[in-house]
């Protein structure tokens, strides 16, 4: 499949055929999502809506190599995990797709890349090796026209300092970081910004004791002295992000899309308003697998953006004992 033609979705018929197509591309080409569909009884000549196509449950990624070609990976990303636990390995062949979905992705929302200065604060990722966050910061920070942009590891003087330089400068700036790096940093210090977007990337990676969205986002709206809070939703296993210019609602790309299924039944979808698991589709991930169910929770809203309100207690999401390849 051409890929580019994913990058020029426009309208929900654009989408329904992109993801038809990529569905029997995958049955046909991704020997696990194959097996999968057909303990599960799936006949492909029948998927004709989204909501005939089965989603992968996400632990696949880390039991099994999740490709749809015979292409030599260019890289791995892997998850971060406690020590001992399995982690996802996402087995990316063409760097070129990813490039040019979380670019493109990000400009389609917040404007090219190259007009901010890219401040990134994320110790728990930098810390590890196969972090496709980094991977993506990386080369918003190398495309940056700004010699400020880096990463800051741990020196939070020396952001706070460059932080108050750019304001006074008036540059357009992105501040992007981990939670728990992100209230360390306000402990610490105080601003009032005008030009930064602050955006979070989730998780205390066992940093912190875990807090609802809403007392994250008061105690950063607070230190930062900005009125709303920006987020990002990404995961390993994906190549693009979702963003939430506040209040906890994200919004996908054109390629990207987000069903949410019964907790019980996982071919039951649920409308606006009510809570389920969370299923993926993301088309950029068209040589590995497009359709994955993750282990979040959350919701619809009535103009398409959704919510995340948690994740699944139980270690296992309904799907996964069907298989023991």
């Amino acid at each position: 499949m051409n890929y580019d033609e994913i990058f020029k979705i426009k309208t929900e018929a654009d989408f329904l055929s992109k993801t038809l197509q990529t569905f029997q591309f995958q049955y046909t080409n991704n020997t696990v999502y194959r097996t999968y569909c057909e303990h599960l009884s799936i006949n492909p000549k029948e998927v004709t809506s989204l909501e005939d196509i089965p989603f992968l449950p996400i632990q696949f990624f880390k039991s099994h190599q999740i490709v749809s070609t015979k292409k030599v990976p260019e890289i791995t990303f892997s998850s971060s995990g406690t020590t001992g636990s399995a982690t996802s390995q996402h087995h990316v062949t063409d760097l070129k797709i990813y490039q040019h979905s979380y670019l493109k992705g990000f400009e389609f929302f917040y404007g090219p890349v190259e007009e901010y200065c890219t401040l990134a604060l994320l110790p728990s990722y930098l810390e590890r090796n196969g972090s496709s966050l980094v991977y993506m910061v990386n080369d918003f920070i190398e495309k940056s026209t700004h010699p400020e942009s880096g990463f800051f590891l741990k020196d939070l003087h020396t952001l706070n300092e460059t932080l108050i330089k750019l304001q006074k400068q008036g540059t357009k700036t992105l501040l992007i970081g981990v939670s728990f790096g992100l209230l360390d940093f306000v402990e610490k210090y105080r601003l009032q910004f005008k030009n930064t977007v602050v955006m979070e990337t989730g998780g205390m990676k066992g940093r912190r004791k875990e807090i609802i969205r809403e007392e994250l986002h008061q105690f950063l709206k607070e230190g930062f002295g900005v009125e709303k809070i920006h987020s990002e939703y990404g995961m390993t296993e994906l190549l693009s992000q979702a963003y939430s210019k506040g209040d906890g609602i994200f919004q996908c790309p054109p390629w990207m899309k987000i069903m949410i299924r019964d907790t019980e039944d996982p071919f039951l979808y649920h409308k606006n308003g009510k809570t389920g698991g969370i299923n993926v589709i993301d088309l950029a991930n068209i040589n590995s697998c497009s359709f994955i169910a993750t282990q979040d929770l959350g919701k619809i809203h009535t103009d398409n953006g959704f919510e995340i309100l948690g994740r699944f207690d139980h270690s296992d999401i309904r799907g996964c004992n069907l298989m023991a390849l």
